[in-house]
């Protein structure tokens, strides 16, 4: 296996990032500058408000020679994934259902014995091992954020509470051998020292072991003028063509690779040693469909910018009209997409008094960087009826309008993306 030391530097410091962290080519082009932005769950508490607020430039650069897109600053991992970061998988119930999912199809097709370990990079409060756990596998999370405590005493994940690292791998192994599944889902994207993390897993997996990753796939970001999926944490969004280039480095190769649904649009791609598994037809399909769409052609992502800025002109229009006319706004569901969505509209509390968020999120009573939108509960929403709700999870639309109605609410649903519309529901 490589160590390094003979190729482009992988891992990214905080700061300035101005060459291409899978080639090191500098031949970078802008895919869309989106301001300055504080990192999306920075929330702010009430004491905060009146606070200084860092700030840091959101601008997403793409690198024709590898296919991968990447911010051009670096913030540091220990600001983004702080003690007390607010995200948990477990609360939504189609990210639930998706990851339970997720699980069977990996042991129904990769077989692994009873007793087995799976071992997840970024394992949040556990739901993902949770499905694992169904098949009567050991399961170990690595988490760096406190969250690692739900997954232990709620969901009975045990979890070491820290950042992966080759160092963190090879402590694993000392104690319980190499392992068959490693999983990183939304999360492979996030870490800045990418060489370190494929260091790791390869020290970690098993002769015949499997790598499985989802992020965020560049393609379904063109498609569906994603440009809410650009902020602080997700720091690469990958194509196909930037994960085969990525992975010889370290000596192993995607085998296979599939689009999935999950935040509007993942790919999915199975990692091994290098010949240990046939590679898939569908990773040359891919790769040629990423040419046939021009992926990587600057005039493509000309295109997007424009799009994107139609959807926020009929955004602006739309809520500008409506507080014009007296009528009401409240926005529904906060993920971390909304923090970009709503800065970069100019969006703030005057025109979207309230976000409601689900029960048992760790970001109600908080207020949206940037905007200082207050979280608050469902049941706000319910009570006052706004006009118009915003579903700023746009990418689970249907199951959280069908939520909505069967609460009662009864106020008109607006999507902004794909495009903005309002739903027929």
């Amino acid at each position: 296996m490589n160590d390094g030391s003979d190729m482009t530097d992988h891992d990214a410091k905080p700061g300035r990032l101005d060459r291409c962290q899978i080639t090191g080519s500098c031949d970078l082009f802008e895919i869309i500058d989106l301001g300055h932005q504080a990192p999306c769950d920075a929330l702010r508490s009430k004491e905060m408000l009146d606070q200084p607020e860092t700030t840091y430039p959101l601008r997403l650069m793409h690198c024709p020679e590898s296919g991968l897109a990447q911010l051009d600053y670096v913030v540091d991992g220990r600001e983004i994934y702080y003690a007390g970061y607010p995200y948990r998988s477990g609360i939504s119930k189609p990210l639930v259902a998706y990851q339970q999912a997720f699980a069977d199809e990996v042991v129904e097709r990769f077989g692994p014995d009873a007793g087995a370990a799976v071992v997840d990079i970024g394992s949040n409060d556990g739901t993902l091992l949770s499905g694992f756990m169904r098949h009567r596998l050991k399961v170990l999370g690595i988490e760096p954020t406190d969250v690692a405590t739900i997954a232990r005493e709620e969901n009975n994940v045990e979890t070491i509470q820290e950042f992966f690292t080759q160092e963190c791998a090879g402590q694993i192994v000392s104690t319980i051998g190499k392992v068959r599944i490693v999983t990183a889902t939304n999360v492979f994207a996030h870490i800045a020292e990418l060489g370190e993390v494929c260091r790791g897993v390869a020290t970690l997996l098993a002769d015949d072991g499997v790598f499985i990753i989802e992020s965020h796939y560049l393609l379904d970001i063109l498609q569906m003028n994603q440009f809410d999926t650009i902020y602080h944490e997700h720091i690469r969004t990958y194509s196909v063509k930037a994960l085969v280039k990525l992975f010889p480095y370290y000596s192993m190769e995607v085998f296979d690779v599939q689009r999935t649904d999950r935040y509007g649009g993942n790919i999915r791609a199975y990692v091994a040693r290098k010949g240990k598994f046939p590679v898939s037809p569908n990773v040359g399909a891919l790769l040629k469909l990423e040419e046939d769409k021009r992926l990587h052609e600057r005039d493509t992502w000309e295109r997007f910018r424009y799009q994107v800025n139609i959807n926020r002109e009929r955004f602006i229009e739309f809520i500008a009209t409506a507080k014009s006319q007296g009528r009401t706004i409240a926005g529904v569901s906060c993920p971390g997409r909304c923090a970009t969505l709503l800065n970069y509209y100019g969006v703030t509390a005057e025109l979207m008094p309230y976000i409601c968020e689900l029960p048992g999120s760790l970001k109600l009573g908080l207020y949206l960087p940037g905007t200082y939108i207050p979280i608050v509960t469902g049941e706000r929403l319910v009570n006052e009826q706004p006009d118009y709700a915003v579903l700023n999870a746009w990418h689970y639309a249907r199951p959280i309008a069908k939520r909505l109605r069967a609460e009662g609410v009864k106020s008109k649903l607006i999507v902004s993306l794909p495009e903005f519309a309002e739903l027929d529901a």
